[in-house]
């Protein structure tokens, strides 16, 4: 439930309609859109229905909404979230590149990819200082040396940074060294470690789970917002299918779907989601077409020697010649004789 507040209306009447909320006790989020404040309201129609809001000043329409993930839906804001990290903003018709290695190996490795990177256009660096794996034996990532790398190279390039926290405490370690905090495909179900990473207010980018339903995905988003943070990503990195001959399988209908049910930005992984290096560059931009926000791609100074992830990472003249593909292919989303995002998030 949402109450949509006038355009005219001043911060004592939304603060006198939040503290009734609060005082009949009501969790309430205040949504700050482009044309006008909501305020999100968890509890039952009939409560607020009795609280005769509507004759409260300020107050335009209560609004119902009945899809289970409330603060996530367009029904509580009907305009794209922007968010903006250092300069950087994820959301609306911006398209950002995440690109980087997929684990932090060294100081010479990351510090490479961070000027490639850097060098390609890409607005945001991606590294693993904690790597969850299948094997309890394989690579499992530098931790907080690895944190402090990632710092280093944001320092020298300016480049925003982006690293998979695992449980709590990597959470924690990860604060004062990165800009996002990603939450992994297996732990997009870790509902404490999603509240903690709500209370961070810290992004986070939100992969979708291995088998995860879309639903199932913004209820996870919901956890995050509903801690106060409203500053969530959402990443499709491809589902678990029958298919063998790739990875995973790419679901770039949730893109577009989301993008309809949700104000939330929405990227896309290409590399985790097809684990093939030549599939990778058209599967981005396919994802562009569909309407997303943004890719994240695995790229290595030299991936034969990479201790994880090798097989689908880029090299630095492939992550060169996507970032030309996806400029001129952006400009032919941008034409007016063809498919604007707009339509594509519209249907």
């Amino acid at each position: 439930m949402v109450v949509v507040m006038k355009n005219n209306s001043t911060p004592e009447q939304i603060k006198s309609v939040t503290k009734k909320l609060e005082k009949l006790g009501f969790k309430t989020h205040i949504i700050h859109g482009t044309k006008r404040i909501v305020i999100g309201a968890i509890g039952t129609r009939e409560d607020l229905e009795t609280m005769n809001l509507e004759r409260l000043p300020g107050v335009e329409r209560i609004v119902p909404i009945m899809k289970p993930f409330k603060l996530v839906s367009r029904e509580a804001q009907e305009t794209d979230s922007i968010i903006n990290i250092k300069g950087v903003n994820f959301g609306g018709n911006n398209i950002t590149v995440i690109a980087g290695p997929c684990a932090i190996e060294s100081r010479e490795q990351l510090l490479t990819a961070a000027h490639m990177v850097k060098k390609a256009g890409a607005q945001v660096l991606r590294g693993g200082a904690f790597k969850p794996r299948t094997s309890p034996y394989a690579f499992q990532g530098l931790e907080e040396e690895g944190l402090k790398l990632l710092r280093e190279a944001s320092q020298l390039t300016g480049l925003v940074t982006v690293t998979e926290v695992i449980d709590e405490r990597s959470l924690n370690m990860s604060m004062d060294y990165v800009d996002i905090l990603q939450i992994g495909a297996r732990n997009m179900h870790n509902f404490q470690l999603l509240k903690v990473a709500g209370q961070s207010g810290k992004p986070i980018l939100l992969k979708r789970g291995l088998s995860a339903t879309i639903e199932e995905w913004l209820m996870s988003a919901e956890y995050i917002m509903a801690e106060g943070n409203n500053k969530v990503i959402l990443c499709e990195r491809g589902i678990r299918t029958f298919e063998t001959y790739t990875r995973n399988t790419l679901d770039l209908s949730a893109v577009s779907l989301v993008r309809q049910l949700s104000h939330l930005p929405v990227i896309v992984d290409p590399s985790h989601s097809t684990g093939n290096t030549k599939l990778v560059p058209p599967m981005s931009l396919a994802a562009l077409a569909a309407g997303a926000n943004g890719l994240i791609i695995e790229m290595h100074p030299d991936p034969s020697t990479a201790l994880c992830d090798g097989h689908q990472s880029l090299t630095p003249d492939e992550l060169n010649l996507l970032m030309k593909r996806v400029t001129r292919m952006l400009e032919v989303l941008s034409d007016d004789s063809a498919v604007e995002m707009e339509d594509v998030v519209n249907g």
